[in-house]
């Protein structure tokens, strides 16, 4: 398999146990995750070779978040050290008509202070064939922002494949207007080979929408081809973009979601049949997973973006079921839902 690196933020997750809310607790589970850090999780799961790019502070917690990523396969070597604290978020998990809450607690962290010529990207890039970033990483600071397209350009330069998952957090954007925030995202998703992002990404950071579809009277049955608009709009917009791949959700509840994804190369819309995905476990990381599922499945099928996208929504499908922040889950395990085996039997 081709090395991949994922750069971006990674951060301690504290949740109340079980679906308890805020108020109810009096302690909470401990995990580490980001959109990048989880991608390279699922990656070093199915085999391949993966580093992980961020900034940590230089303390016992900065080192439990390195020592995560090494414990799963992940590539940490040239992490970056420097400020205060690693970034925080707070996850109140959801059920049946109550949706999960996030509250963020990053501001100052080490990677939302980082500065242009930190990562030296020709070094990090030495051997490698796939860089992927996501919309969750420019939204943190200005500066950021500028280390992120620092690195597009050197893996554009080098003739690296990009991908993107745009990711609209809006939490997250608070050091600029909406019109800087546009202007940043188009030039970073324009070195971008592979495009990921569903409606709200497309329309809150482009003005992209999906022709005839109103997401919040179809949320409960969320057709493939009402995408198609989208997708072309996104190849028109950003021509280096070979594939543009979008998932959909149905949240019928919080604990019962429909699963499916789109994919668009210019020419043929591919499409995945549609899981029904009821007692979620934990749906934060489900896009990561997917990404994750993606890379993979377009490095093993370089050919078959079907059986790439089959791949993808079956592994993400499996993540709902795992606690915490990361898929941990193996190719053969996804596989087996691929065959169409979703029966949960005991292996024995």
């Amino acid at each position: 398999m081709k090395k991949v690196v994922t750069f971006g933020e990674i951060m301690l997750r504290l949740s109340p146990p079980g679906f308890s809310r805020f108020s109810q607790t009096n302690s909470f589970d401990v995990v580490y995750g980001g959109g990048e850090s989880n991608v390279a999780v699922s990656l070093a799961n199915y085999g391949v070779p993966v580093d992980f790019i961020t900034r940590l502070p230089k303390n016992d917690i900065g080192e439990c978040a390195m020592m995560e990523m090494r414990k799963r396969g992940v590539g940490v070597d040239k992490i970056v050290y420097g400020g205060d604290r690693l970034g925080i978020y707070f996850l109140e998990t959801g059920a049946v008509s109550r949706g999960s809450k996030v509250v963020y607690d990053r501001a100052h962290s080490a990677i939302a202070e980082i500065e242009s010529g930190m990562i030296n990207w020709e070094e990090v890039f030495e051997g490698v064939e796939w860089f992927h970033w996501t919309g969750i990483t420019p939204a943190i600071s200005q500066g950021a922002a500028d280390v992120c397209l620092e690195a597009v350009k050197a893996a554009s330069r080098l003739g690296i494949t990009i991908s993107t998952d745009l990711n609209y957090r809006a939490k997250l954007w608070k050091f600029c207007n909406d019109a800087h925030r546009e202007a940043i995202m188009t030039e970073l998703t324009s070195y971008c080979d592979i495009v990921l992002g569903n409606e709200e990404d497309a329309e809150m950071h482009f003005g992209i929408k999906p022709a005839g579809l109103d997401i919040t009277t179809q949320a409960h049955d969320v057709k493939a081809e009402a995408f198609l608009s989208v997708c072309e709009q996104m190849i028109k917009k950003f021509p280096k973009a070979k594939k543009v791949i979008t998932t959909l959700r149905g949240s019928i509840s919080a604990s019962h979601n429909t699963w499916a994804g789109v994919l668009y190369d210019g020419t043929t819309l591919f499409q995945t049949r549609q899981y029904q995905i009821t007692d979620i476990v934990d749906r934060v990381g489900g896009g990561d997973s997917f990404m994750g599922g993606l890379i993979y499945g377009l490095l093993k099928y370089p050919e078959d973006d079907q059986n790439a996208l089959n791949f993808a929504v079956a592994a993400s499908c499996l993540k709902h079921t795992i606690k915490g922040d990361a898929n941990l889950v193996t190719v053969a395990e996804v596989e087996k839902l691929m065959g169409g085996d979703a029966s949960g039997r005991v292996a024995r």
